[in-house]
């Protein structure tokens, strides 16, 4: 490990429990008289509604209504077919459909996407991702990357760090499977990336998770990748355009959440790749697909799908975002 990155761990690596409520708080009011303490959080989310509904409730309960740390709550829904959309308003969001945001340009599906049209519909100075499909969701994973922003105004970009189970059951739990081996693509793909190709990143410990903190006027500045790739193309992109010493990351203890079967992994794998290979580069991939093989009747049937190949330009180039930040 790079000698700066050593340091860059000492300096801008915390804990959620190094900031206390009340020191955030008197934080926050500070920076809301200079008018940039304002908090926005932003669930994307497809077929949640067994997880949302408990997010919301604990975000609205814990950080609205005990205390006031976040000013809006707003989930994006990006064509869930389930009860996604009611279970989050009923539980005390505002939801907005994806294809209601910026008509102007259709929508394409994607995770990238829903967080980069999200920019459109929040007006928080600070905006915190926070993934729908959590499971025994805590209020630390927002509190605990909104502090760093809050308290030092050095700071940019935060990402959450934790322990990832692979399982919850009583066999995981007998056998010890449950610690460190969740994100199979981060060990498998991300991190082998960003060791070899930004070093300077190596020592963020969830380089692709998804509840990350940045402030407005970093995140109108960068391209979105509309696909998987959109976490590692924000984290790469934020190193160029601030500098490591404005990144930073939080431990908020453990993650619970749906795991991907390795078919669809494969498919993130492949975004995350051709995502560095971009930045690598700022080529094109010769073949923009991947295929996979499942067994049918007959043996091995292949399946290819295509590999994102687009990324939303800066939300500042954005006519209708530079007018309503304008107003």
């Amino acid at each position: 490990m790079l000698e700066e990155v050593e340091c860059w761990l000492a300096r801008r690596s915390w804990s959620a429990a190094d900031r206390p409520l009340d020191r955030l708080l008197a934080a926050r009011a500070a920076a809301g008289e200079t008018g940039r303490g304002s908090v926005s959080v932003v669930l994307p989310a497809l077929n949640e509604e067994a997880t949302v509904g408990e997010i919301v409730t604990t975000i609205r309960r814990e950080l609205m209504e005990k205390v006031r740390l976040v000013d809006e709550l707003v989930v994006i829904d990006s064509g869930s077919t389930d009860a996604t959309s009611k279970v989050a308003r009923e539980a005390g969001a505002r939801v907005v459909h994806r294809d209601a945001i910026l008509p102007r340009i259709p929508a394409v599906p994607g995770k990238g996407e829903v967080l980069w049209r999200s920019l459109l519909v929040t007006g928080g100075d600070i905006v915190c991702f926070v993934d729908a499909d959590l499971k025994d969701f805590s209020a630390d994973f927002v509190s605990g990357i909104v502090g760093p922003l809050l308290t030092d105004p050095d700071v940019q970009f935060v990402k959450a760090m934790y322990d990832r189970p692979f399982g919850t059951g009583p066999d995981d739990l007998a056998s010890g499977r449950t610690t460190g081996q969740g994100g199979r693509v981060t060990e498998l793909v991300a991190r082998p990336l960003l060791n070899l190709h930004w070093p300077q990143l190596a020592g963020f410990v969830q380089p692709l998770g998804g509840e990350y903190a940045v402030r407005r006027s970093l995140l109108e500045r960068l391209p979105f990748p509309v696909g998987y790739g959109v976490e590692l193309g924000l984290l790469v992109d934020a190193l160029h355009t601030v500098g490591l010493d404005a990144l930073a990351q939080v431990d908020v203890g453990v993650r619970k959440h749906r795991h991907q079967d390795e078919q669809a992994l494969g498919r993130m794998a492949a975004a995350i790749y051709r995502t560095a290979q971009l930045r690598l580069s700022r080529g094109h991939l010769v073949r923009p697909a991947l295929t996979q093989f499942e067994r049918g009747a007959n043996g091995f049937v292949p399946r290819t799908h295509d590999v994102d190949t687009e990324e939303r330009p800066p939300m500042c180039e954005i006519e209708e975002y530079v007018s309503r930040r304008a107003a």
